[in-house]
């Protein structure tokens, strides 16, 4: 992992381009915690960002904690850690920045070129060590000291993620299945539920160590339930590591926490056995050529391009903003065409041009009806249900249609098709509204009405003069983003998600390839312009040939993407996903919003 095209990955269509500020360049990594990535400062400065998982962001009590651990972090200023400059605990989601350290993770430099040569592994405890004198000193427990977690610079080690592990235990079990901390490198009390204090940090020091001497963990591998029995009931096995270097393992992986090394006793140890080399600061020269060359890091990001600047374009008395050279001069709104009178208007090149609007008594109830449109409308931006807001504006724009209507036929002598009354119902000698040319949603001149979601719901790319519209909608059920991930699943019928795997729909990972599951229901993912409705994902499923079976690969799928989803009763449903976690599988996970028309 020293190649620049390992280390740097090209952002994915789930990656955010921009967190708190930081445009981002580049994806570094992903863990259990969240993702990281490369940033840089104002100045230039690379910085590495990791932005938080938002099933942990969702928690409450992860916010406060993760907070006050950032406020903690800021102060520590040790020369063997990635120095914490910016983070913001109440984003969305949380968020922050570490000074970006050029070097391999000690993890990999195992894997790339096995253990490391004694005086490099006291090299790496003494700064490791020093580290976490300054980390204890912030009154902050690291709690997830690992291999991945020390970055090895040029100069020396650098410990990461720092004030992070102990905002997300109170949230471990829940979001994750998993204590935090990785049970290799976990100690016994922090395996067992007790407490965990500075001497907990030790012992991940210790076999941090003894993997770097080993080329594996201290305590074997193996499903973490096995590695977690023997760290709390057996003592290691220490007879591969080297003589040098036992005495001082020994001490940092006691099983009594009382009985461990300190940090400051670690560091001491480690300069005696260095001995000349650490009077002389030959420290360098061991990463140097552990590490290997650096790697080139790519430049900042580019500011996004500005959109161009609209001019005003005047057509008749309404004056509309539009792309410099994108339209004519004469382009004239939608929908004149079916106001009355139109057929009169002066011709222009997309209908009718709008004359200039007269101020009497008309004119100012016209005013009125438009106000009332444009508070409507305003409801939907306000966070409103779509279906009830669009409702109101149905109902707005019948109104309009209805005065319209009569305010036409009263101006040519022609009797009125019905009068409203006072209490909100229509008499009068006409067909009144439920006329069979109202509900085909045309005009007095027969014209079709171009009333706001007229088009849409006909279904997507549905014309507006074909068949009739398919069966009425039923009430659409809305439920919050649900995270699936391979120990739940997702019940259609309750619209809630379940601990087990019994539910109708699951998420899982094939090695590399994760997808949507089911037993009860099947897939179909929606193409082109977002906004699917319940008639698109009927009409979806009434060919079969549009169905994508009852596996959905997510290969292809981004934020944004809409699954349609039918269940064998008769349910239809609409994904929409929020997130997509793949990048790792054995921690992959989704999120998406549900909407749910029950069949009955």
């Amino acid at each position: 992992m020293n190649h620049t095209a390992e280390v740097f990955q090209p952002l994915q269509d789930d990656d955010p381009r921009a967190v708190g500020g930081y445009r981002l360049a580049a994806r570094l990594g992903a863990g259990g915690m969240g993702r990281v990535y490369l940033s840089h400062t104002r100045g230039g400065r690379p910085v590495a960002v990791k932005v938080v998982r938002s099933e942990l962001a969702d928690d409450p009590t992860f916010r406060r904690r993760f907070g006050r651990e950032v406020t903690s972090a800021r102060k520590v200023k040790g020369a063997y850690t990635a120095e914490l400059i910016d983070a913001d605990a109440d984003g969305t989601p949380p968020w922050l920045a570490t000074l970006y350290v050029p070097g391999p993770a000690l993890s990999d430099v195992v894997a790339r070129s096995g253990p490391l040569p004694v005086p490099a592994v006291l090299w790496l405890m003494a700064g490791v060590a020093e580290a976490l004198q300054a980390i204890h000193g912030a009154g902050i427990v690291h709690r997830d000291l690992k291999p991945s977690n020390v970055l090895l610079a040029s100069d020396g080690p650098r410990v990461i993620d720092f004030g992070i592990a102990v905002a997300a235990d109170s949230t471990a079990h829940t979001a994750t299945g998993a204590a935090i901390g990785t049970p290799q490198f976990m100690a016994p009390e922090q395996a067992s539920g007790g407490d965990v204090t500075e001497a907990t940090d030790v012992f991940s020091l210790g076999q941090t160590a003894a993997f770097a001497a080993l080329g594996r963990p201290l305590y074997g591998d193996g499903p973490a339930v096995s590695v977690l029995y023997r760290i709390v009931h057996s003592e290691p096995d220490l007879s591969g590591l080297p003589e040098r270097l036992r005495p001082l393992i020994a001490r940092c992986v006691a099983a009594d926490p009382g009985e461990r090394a300190t940090a400051a006793e670690v560091v001491e140890w480690c300069r005696r056995e260095l001995g000349p080399d650490a009077e002389a600061g030959a420290g360098p020269a061991v990463w140097r050529e552990i590490a290997g060359p650096e790697v080139t890091v790519p430049p900042p990001a580019p500011a996004p391009e500005a959109a161009p600047a609209p001019t005003a374009v005047r057509t008749g008395p309404w004056t509309v903003p539009q792309p410099l050279a994108q339209q004519p001069a004469t382009a004239q709104w939608p929908g004149a065409a079916q106001w009355p009178g139109a057929a009169q208007w002066p011709a222009g090149p997309y209908g009718p041009t709008v004359p200039q609007r007269p101020d009497g008594p008309q004119e100012r109830k016209r005013r009125r009806r438009r106000a009332a449109l444009i508070a409507a409308a305003a409801l939907v931006a306000g966070g409103l249900g779509l279906t009830a807001a669009w409702t109101v504006l149905d109902a707005a724009w019948d109104g309009v249609r209805d005065r319209t209507r009569d305010t036409a036929a009263s101006a040519s002598g022609t009797p009125g098709t019905g009068t409203e009354s006072g209490t909100g119902t229509e008499s009068g000698t006409g067909t009144g509204r439920s006329s069979a040319s109202e509900d085909a949603g045309t005009g007095p001149s027969g014209a079709e009405a171009t009333a706001p979601g007229a088009a849409a719901s006909a279904g997507r790319g549905a014309a507006a003069d074909g068949p009739a519209a398919g069966p009425t909608a039923p009430v659409a059920h809305a439920y919050g983003p649900q995270l699936l991930n391979g120990e739940n699943s997702l019940s259609i019928t309750t619209g809630t998600m379940r601990e087990d795997r019994e539910g109708d729909i699951r998420f899982a990972c094939e090695q590399a390839s994760c997808a949507l599951e089911s037993d009860t229901s099947a897939f179909s993912i929606m193409l082109g312009e977002p906004g699917a409705t319940y008639e698109d994902c009927r009409l979806r499923f009434a060919d079969a040939s549009g169905t994508d079976g009852r596996r959905l690969p997510l290969a292809a799928a981004s934020a944004g993407t809409e699954i349609c989803v039918k269940h064998r009763d008769g349910d239809i449903v609409l994904l929409v996903l929020q997130v997509k976690s793949t990048a790792m599988p054995d921690i992959g996970f989704v999120t998406a919003d549900m909407t749910v028309w029950r069949a009955d």
